[in-house]
């Protein structure tokens, strides 16, 4: 991945090679669905969708794999669904090689907003 400094998502779409369209337009298409409120956003050099102000999750292409960032919390929580895929801390790589799992990247996203949404109700309630 570059450091290109990308105006829209669009764009760094469009800047990728032709094989990872697809897929980042699928990952994007999911997150536009479950929060449609959600603003796109490059931070980081890469998409991602911010929500009530906060990040819900980056996603990027890479040499051999997309990698979605959608948080610590969110990876943790999914780590028995996700045993194939490398993970690190903040992030899940899907190869090139394999279908794109839409089911948990959607899964994943929902979850993301639900902590999210935890975390706003504790401070209201502060």
């Amino acid at each position: 991945m570059d450091k290109f400094n990308y105006q829209s998502i669009d764009q760094y779409i469009e800047s990728q090679d032709l094989d990872k369209h697809v897929r980042l337009q699928e990952i994007r298409k999911i997150m536009k669905q479950l929060i449609p409120e959600a603003v796109e956003v490059i931070s980081y050099h890469m998409p991602a969708f911010k929500w009530k102000g906060k990040i819900v999750a980056y996603f990027g292409a890479f040499k051999e794999h997309i990698s979605l960032f959608p948080h610590a919390g969110c990876i943790e929580a999914f780590q028995d669904q996700s045993k194939q895929y490398v993970m690190s801390k903040g992030t899940i790589q899907f190869p090139m090689t394999q279908p794109l799992p839409k089911e948990l990247i959607r899964d994943m996203i929902q979850y993301r907003v639900h902590e999210m949404e935890l975390q706003i109700n504790m401070k209201k309630a502060k």
